[in-house]
């Protein structure tokens, strides 16, 4: 290391070093170059003074802005670029030796995208490399150092690449050289040029390090970083600008490795190395690789691979390890990392940093080997798409340009419960942006249909979304089918349609990204020629289900806002959505006219099962919607009929259905003339049970009954969610549902986190009710920790009316909250859930009796939970103990009477007797009961007291 050579020029030449600043002149470097890209002296004043695009911003010696430096970039009057390269070089050098070695110290800004790199090269008998700098490396100055020992006159010789890109170049200040670097009077050698690889590597830039070997003896291969060719490791270039760094090091054994040694640079910084640009590559590249960081201090650093995209800048890391492989030198531990489908040409980048530099720790990488990555390379797989994810990803492979990698996690899957499945966790702290994608390999064009079948789950109260899309080979892409929003903690089967793509095409599974509480999941791909069989759920996100129109009128499967029709769907509750819808206008669809949409075939079916539909009818005289089961060919069944039309307003539907024989779904639509009006449809769900009967307690086990979730932003930002205790392991929630009272019982959730922002709202709505004099409302509510709040309303005409509010406080178990209402006009209940610092709400036994007040209610007696052997040992002694105490209190009042009746009979006595007014308590819990009376104004009366469940 040179010491105190920035004490100023004067010292520095007093010394013998030879200094430049090039605020005086050139000192002797020569810019002069047969380039017609050219080096200058500038300072930042001439370049720019507003542009933060443009320079260096001031100079290294000086640190001002009329410091002078030199510079090469794009100049501004060049429309293209018409030279990549600019060089410039020093005196004629005298022969150095290891006793009288020549040492540069210089500073270079290296900064923005145009910046291709920096290389120091000796030109003597013979032009090689010393030294280079590759990229971009942010905007500031950066010590380097280069040492000189060469037996012959040389001359120092600086290249550098300058891209066609929008901003950036290349700078040089402090040039120093020691004592050394003497100057020679004598004649500069002929250098012989180093010979060029041969055709057609030469012709196209593109073929080097593309993964394929181009050259007859792979010189297009051979310097790219792999270690598999004898010069393969020197395509590793150092990169770094602190005072760590990488180094190439050959054993005597003939074994290479890089290794973090000391660096000339002054900044705490990674050490850093690259490889020249790489790729693109295909869908199944990795790289393999063997590391180690020895060393007696169990934290000996860190080393992590990462990807510099050409056009993106730098990717997220695709791997890292820290702490100690082992104490001392042995083993090396192997290492695949997965680099997928880079559609760019890109670098790979090894960084590390040591926590401490000496000769008793280490840290090092050898053995880098590219695997699989030309980009034309596709595996075939004997399954195809389909993939249950227990081994490997099959035929899918991770988007690299997305923001986040699917994570293949074992004890969640649809199969076998214990085997593995793609999961996006949004809890996980390192996950950064809104989507991750899955894709497949590229499939070839067909005129066959597909059916593409899936097993998901959405679940979380801020889970985000999951979509299907088809992309094409020209990069356009098609959404196939989509979810948003909570589903619950269970697996729900997917079916998505794939028409016959005219060209090459590829398969995406995209989670997306709301919050950090939830998590997406899938299993059980399979893809098959033919129509996918009947979904249970259809939203017509991105198809139609095999639905079909008929009659006099036609069903349009629309986007939301593309035509007459709903502004927003049902299911997203945006105007991206689509649904089913008919135009009702007079000039396309007359009064009386009929317009139906058929479902496909259902197999029969051997109970009640239960279809769920959302409608919407808009304007006056829109007509009416019909539901009928059809069976066979004739035999029409209606279960579900309505002609109520409010503005912008999706309206439950649900009828209960059998038929022992196959059938169909009809939905009727009957044109009454209004104009601008329409009917529409979106999320047919079917379901194996009954629908809930009017009235009846939602238990939950079975689903949300006629409650529902908001996606309307506008409204809230999170979901209330359904699970169990047993099934949940990360969010808080109560240790027993209220139903059952066991941890397999369901019920309803708002978890408060630290990574869901506090006063975040949650809906749960009801159905559109009918005005009512009197209705009761019935659920039982807990509470814990920094709950929040939670409150329930009265929403009429998009006006909010306070029902009940439970702030925070004290915990409390399950607890029973009744509450009368009345209400003038239709309305809808909707528990809004507001989220706080640390805790959990919970709902389950939710029940709305119409025309009735909730004293009028009889309650059936407790649900016990099932008792364990012990409790049942308990209880029959105590039963045991009440059959005893019974037996002699009949037997005392036995005697007692018979001894009155006989007194009676001897004569008149002045003992009289009253009925007991006092009734009994029996309770199996100390479950806390609360009455609320809401009239007209929707005052409220409340009324508590310990009573039974």
């Amino acid at each position: 290391m040179l010491e105190g050579w920035l004490c100023g020029a004067a010292s520095a030449r007093a010394n013998g070093y030879w200094f430049c600043d090039f605020d005086e002149d050139l000192c002797g470097w020569d810019l002069r170059t047969i380039s017609a890209l050219k080096w200058r002296v500038w300072n930042q004043a001439n370049i720019s003074l507003s542009d933060p695009l443009k320079g260096p911003g001031r100079d290294h010696s000086t640190n001002t802005v009329s410091g002078n430096f030199i510079y090469v970039t794009k100049p501004d009057n060049w429309t293209t670029l018409t030279a990549d390269w600019s060089s410039f070089h020093s005196p004629l050098l005298e022969p150095t030796n290891s006793t009288h070695p020549c040492k540069m110290v210089m500073y270079t800004h290296q900064f923005g995208p145009r910046c291709g790199g920096l290389s120091v090269l000796v030109a003597g008998e013979q032009i090689y490399p010393v030294w280079e700098r590759a990229g971009s490396l942010g905007d500031l100055w950066v010590r380097a150092e280069v040492d000189f020992v060469i037996n012959s006159t040389f001359q120092i010789l600086f290249v550098a690449a300058i891209r066609d890109r929008e901003y950036g170049g290349i700078a040089i200040d402090n040039i120093m050289l020691s004592p050394g670097c003497r100057r020679s009077d004598g004649k500069p050698p002929k250098p012989s040029w180093p010979k060029p690889p041969s055709h057609p590597c030469t012709d196209q830039l593109g073929l080097y390090c593309d993964f394929h070997k181009d050259c007859s003896r792979a010189e297009d291969e051979a310097q790219c970083g792999d270690f598999s060719y004898a010069q393969g490791s020197s395509g590793w270039t150092d990169t770094s600008i602190g005072s760590q760094g990488w180094m190439l090091t050959t054993t005597d054994t003939g074994e290479r490795y890089l290794s973090i040694v000391a660096a000339p640079g002054h900044q705490l910084t990674e050490a850093q190395m690259r490889t020249p640009l790489l790729g693109p590559s295909g869908p199944a590249c990795s790289l393999s690789f063997s590391y180690r960081l020895i060393g007696r201090n169990p934290h000996i650093g860190s080393v992590a691979l990462g990807v510099v995209d050409s056009v993106l800048g730098h990717q997220p890391k695709l791997w890292e390890f820290s702490g100690r492989t082992s104490e001392s030198a042995g083993d090396w531990q192997t290492q695949m990392v997965y680099v997928g489908v880079r559609s760019h040409r890109f670098q790979l980048e090894f960084s590390a940093r040591t926590n401490q530099l000496s000769s008793e720790s280490q840290i090092a990488v050898k053995d880098v080997h590219f695997v699989s990555c030309h980009a034309d390379y596709i595996p075939s797989t004997p399954t195809g798409l389909s993939c249950n994810f227990e081994n490997d990803l099959c035929s899918w492979y991770q988007d690299q340009t997305d923001n986040y990698d699917w994570t293949q996690r074992t004890g969640m899957d649809h199969t076998i419960s214990v085997g593995s499945s793609m999961v996006v966790e949004m809890w996980t702290p390192s996950l950064r942006g809104l989507s991750g994608r899955l894709l497949s390999f590229p499939q070839p064009a067909t005129t066959e249909k597909h059916c593409l079948s899936f097993f998901y789950k959405l679940y979380g109260p801020h889970t985000g979304g999951l979509n299907v899309k088809l992309l094409h080979a020209d990069g356009a892409e098609e959404l196939l089918c989509a979810q948003l929003g909570a589903h619950g903690n269970k697996w729900h089967e997917g079916l998505c349609l794939v028409s016959s793509p005219l060209n090459s095409y590829q398969l995406v599974f995209e989670a997306q990204r709301l919050a950090f509480d939830g998590l997406v999941a899938i299993d059980d791909i399979t893809f098959v020629p033919g129509l996918c069989s009947l979904a249970n759920m259809c939203s017509f996100e991105g198809q139609d289900c095999g639905y079909s129109s008929s009659g006099a009128g036609l069903w349009v499967h629309q986007r939301a806002g593309a035509g007459n029709g709903p502004e927003t769907d049902h299911t997203l509750e945006t105007k991206n959505g689509f649904y089913m819808v008919v135009n009702t206008g007079p000039d396309v669809f007359p009064q009386g006219r009929v317009a139906i949409l058929t479902s496909p075939l259902h197999t029969g079916i051997t109970r009640m099962q239960c279809v769920q539909f959302w409608y919407h009818i808009r304007g006056q005289d829109s007509g009416s919607l019909s539901v009928y089961v059809k069976h066979g060919s004739e035999k029409r069944e209606k279960v579900f009929t309505s002609d109520i039309s409010q503005e912008d307003t999706w309206r439950h539907g649900h009828a209960n259905i059998s038929s022992s024989g196959n059938f169909q779904m009809e939905f009727e639509v009957t044109g009454a003339g209004g104009d601008g009006t329409f009917i529409a449809i979106d999320d047919v769900i079917f379901s194996v049970q009954s629908c809930a009967a009017k009235g009846a307690v939602c238990d939950l086990e079975h689903g949300l009954c006629d409650w529902s979730n908001t996606q309307n932003s506008s409204r809230d930002q999170l979901d209330w969610e359904v699970t169990t205790a047993s099934q949940e392991s990360r969010l808080p929630t109560p240790q027993e549902d209220h139903s059952l009272k066991t941890d397999k019982g369901h019920f309803l959730f708002l978890p408060s986190t630290p990574r869901t922002p506090a006063s975040s709202k949650a809906w749960l709505s009801s159905p559109h009710l009918p005005p009512t004099h009197l209705s009761c409302l019935r659920f039982w509510l807990y509470k814990h920790g920094s709950f929040g709040k939670l409150r329930v309303l009265r929403l009429a005409f998009e006006l909010e009316h306070e029902l009940f509010t439970a702030v925070e406080g004290e915990s409390s178990d399950w607890a029973r909250h009744d509450i009368n209402i009345t209400s003038q006009e239709e309305f809808q209940i909707i528990f809004e859930g507001i989220t706080g610092s640390e805790g959990v709400l919970a709902l389950d036994d939710i029940e709305l009796r119409e025309g009735m007040s909730c004293s009028e209610i009889i309650t059936p007696p407790p649900t016990a939970s099932p008792p364990s052997n012990a409790g049942g040992i308990t209880a029959s002694i105590i039963v045991a103990m009440m059959l005893l105490g019974s037996f002699v209190a009949i037997l005392y009042f036995y005697l007692r009477v018979r001894q009155r009746i006989k007194a009676g009979l001897d004569g008149p006595s002045d003992v009289t007797y009253e009925q007991d007014s006092r009734q009994a308590h029996e309770s199996t819990s100390q479950s806390q009961i609360y009455v609320y009376d809401i009239g007209p104004g929707n005052e409220m009366y409340a009324e508590g007291s310990e009573g039974t469940s």
